[in-house]
């Protein structure tokens, strides 16, 4: 799945990054040394064993966290050279969240909580446009509703419909359907493929799924905080 292009251009770009932690016997490696390139419209699944390094990896290209070594560019900027205030700038211009538990606001409904992210970009019409991409996830008969009035499949539809709303360059998908039963995961991750196929978004899916990971173009498999293959998926 993705944007077939003949001539596309790096988004996202990992230079040798490496992260380390203090910890009580001493500094631990996190992620050692790691490089790729994603280029625009790419979907790319991130997999690998518990404690491979997957959200940490996540963390630093979305420019979250900074590397110990190393640096990530997203969209041509240096995030090792921008402050926090400049990368949450660039997050919010650049990328967009989806999460395995929602992160949606409990006191907003569905349409507000989509609204939310346009309204702080301070974009044009807010609603039409959130009206627009709830009608495309599938909720133009719950948009009224609260988060605790929605089913965990309505929840992390909504949270998509938040994610795409602001046309992001590239959307982090970490666990998208952790909290979901199979059936439900399998209609959200349709949809998430359907709208990275339909927009210029480059899709980075972080996901212990394997058969979920080989409908990506590209799959990145960490272990031990290294990079160990960097594959073509069938897409």
């Amino acid at each position: 799945m993705g944007n077939q292009s003949t001539d596309r251009v790096a988004v996202l770009a990992a230079h040798d990054i490496s992260k380390e932690v203090s910890s009580p016997e001493g500094s631990l490696t996190i992620l050692a040394d790691v490089s790729f390139s994603i280029t625009a419209g790419e979907s790319v699944a991130v997999v690998g064993p518990s404690g491979a390094g997957k959200s940490t990896l996540l963390a630093l290209l979305a420019g979250l966290d900074v590397p110990t070594r190393g640096h990530v560019e997203l969209n041509g900027a240096n995030l090792s050279e921008l402050d926090e205030d400049g990368r949450a700038h660039l997050r919010a211009e650049s990328v967009g969240f989806v999460f395995q538990s929602f992160h949606l606001v409990p006191s907003l409904n569905a349409l507000e909580n989509v609204m939310l992210p346009l309204e702080l970009a301070g974009g044009g019409d807010a609603r039409s446009a959130s009206l627009d991409i709830i009608d495309k996830v599938g909720l133009s008969d719950r948009w009224r509703h609260y988060p605790a009035q929605l089913s965990g499949g309505e929840k992390q539809r909504v949270a998509i419909a938040r994610a795409f709303a602001t046309e992001p360059a590239v959307l982090f998908a970490d666990e998208p359907t952790g909290n979901l039963d199979s059936r439900t995961g399998s209609n959200i991750m349709e949809l998430m493929f359907e709208l990275n196929y339909s927009s210029s978004t480059t899709l980075v899916l972080v996901t212990h799924d394997h058969s979920l990971a080989e409908r990506c173009e590209r799959v990145l498999s960490l272990d031990i905080g290294r990079l160990v293959s960097d594959s073509k998926g069938p897409a």
